[in-house]
């Protein structure tokens, strides 16, 4: 049976209507401008520090959006998608390390091999929902995180693990030709990002997503349309898990490599938190997280304010998203500036006749 279309955009959640936004980057005009910001602006008025920050930051977009498309699109709240971005960055050094297989192909085979394991982790996972899925996931970061802990990165080392305590140097995945030094590998992280965003935009526009939305938005109604909700959340799982893989190769040859300390379990649930604030229902909403994530510690550092002070921002900006806009500040900043612009517009119009009169 062919999968419905819903009639309406809006999903109900705790009692409030949400908009989901089918297209996430709906204005092709305004992701071209941001794109060429991002590849052409940011490059030339960036130091080395800015490069390296923009360049964890496009990385975590990714990421972010992955998550996004959990949260947002199928009603899923998964707490791993830190821990898969550590072990997608743990293949790729062992790929890397291993074979003398191309950046490309070690990307793909990377996302590929996450995608699995997020399958093996989503399967019994989908068994059970809300919010014992979640605890669920976050046992798994925590197993994979310890395995880690003991394993080790990859550094070039004899065995399977490929990790020597002999071995000079970090972790760090060899960069592709075109893109060793960090700013042409800045482009090319920025380029990849982008062609994983499409990734997903192509599948919110398809029967996939739709057929997504239906599952969070009734998981009864779904199934009697005849829409498989086991397979359907397995392959946002599995998508999602691909998407995290590939950010994880394009972490391991960034710069510093990678090391156990980079990826707590803790991370997951600030990532939970910053992508529920930017906006869970928009692929915009990755952007919005990541300056929270990435951008603002590292302005915070740059100016010497206490890093603690992020907690609080955390906290407020969590209860202002949860309490009175679920979308996220992407969908509550344009109302603001659009109200803001319309009382400014008032007061000109009521000042401009006061200053005409004799």
């Amino acid at each position: 049976m062919s999968v419905a279309k819903p009639a309406s955009t809006e999903a109900p959640r705790d009692g409030r209507t949400v908009p989901l936004r089918r297209g996430g980057l709906a204005a092709p005009a305004a992701a071209g401008v941001f794109v060429l910001i991002l590849l052409l602006l940011i490059p030339a008025v960036s130091n080395s520090y800015w490069i390296g920050t923009f360049t964890s930051a496009v990385i975590y977009a990714a990421v972010a959006m992955s998550l996004g498309i959990l949260v947002g699109r199928v009603g899923l709240i998964s707490l791993c998608q830190v821990a898969l971005l550590a072990l997608g960055g743990w293949v790729a050094l062992r790929l890397g390390y291993g074979t003398g297989l191309p950046f490309l192909l070690v990307m793909l085979l990377t996302g590929l091999i996450t995608g699995v394991i997020g399958v093996i982790i989503g399967l019994p996972a989908l068994r059970v929902g809300g919010l014992y899925f979640a605890l669920i996931t976050l046992m798994a970061a925590a197993a994979i995180t310890l395995v880690l802990a003991v394993v080790n990165f990859p550094n070039g080392g004899h065995g399977f693990l490929g990790y020597s305590t002999s071995a000079s140097g970090v972790a760090h995945l060899r960069r592709p030709r075109l893109a060793e030094g960090d700013t042409a590998y800045y482009r090319y992280a920025t380029v990849v990002v982008v062609a994983l965003f499409l990734l997903a935009l192509a599948h919110l526009r398809s029967r996939v997503g739709r057929a997504w939305a239906a599952v969070r938005q009734s998981e009864p109604a779904a199934l009697a349309a005849g829409i498989s909700v086991t397979v359907h959340k397995l392959w946002a799982f599995a998508l999602a898990s691909f998407v995290t893989g590939v950010a994880g190769v394009l972490l391991a040859a960034s710069g510093g490599g990678l090391t156990t300390q980079q990826f707590p379990v803790e991370n997951s649930i600030t990532l939970l938190a910053v992508v529920l604030i930017g906006g869970a229902y928009s692929l915009w909403g990755a952007v919005a997280a990541v300056v929270f994530m990435e951008i603002l510690p590292a302005l915070f550092q740059l100016w010497g304010v206490n890093n603690n002070l992020l907690l609080i921002i955390f906290g407020v900006g969590l209860l202002q998203a949860l309490l009175t806009n679920p979308a996220g500040i992407v969908d509550q900043l344009p109302r603001d500036l659009r109200r803001l612009s319309g009382a400014v517009h008032a007061r000109i119009n009521r000042a401009v006749p006061n200053r005409a009169k004799p």
